[in-house]
């Protein structure tokens, strides 16, 4: 069965579901100030599903979402930064202004995360 990607905004996680289980996920925040950023924290893949290319499909995914609402993408995450700098062509550079306001929000609500 193929991957699906849900993206659970109010829990801040974009899941990859397969037969009804979660495989993966990004968890993430929605920058507070304009432009509204997406900001990809953590990926994740359950034991047992690595080396299938759920992450990079789940980054895929993420920065696809973000197109559809016209909102950079800051790739905070390692794995989301290492994927958007072999990608370049499918994840455009946040403004610096924007990932600077990025790691402020997360430094700011650090017990969260």
């Amino acid at each position: 069965m193929a991957v699906e990607f849900t993206d659970e905004r109010k829990a801040g996680r974009l899941l990859a579901v397969e037969d009804g289980a979660v495989v993966g996920f990004i968890a993430y925040f929605v920058l507070a100030a304009p432009p509204h950023a997406l900001v990809a924290v953590h990926t994740i893949v359950e034991p047992g599903h690595e080396g299938r290319g759920i992450a990079g499909g789940l980054v895929k995914a993420f920065y696809g979402i973000a197109a559809a609402e016209g909102v950079p993408v800051v790739p905070l995450c390692p794995y989301a930064a290492s994927w958007a700098a072999k990608h370049p062509d499918q994840a455009p550079q946040a403004p610096a202004a924007v990932v600077e306001a990025a790691k402020a929000q997360l430094d700011s609500d650090s017990g969260l995360w």
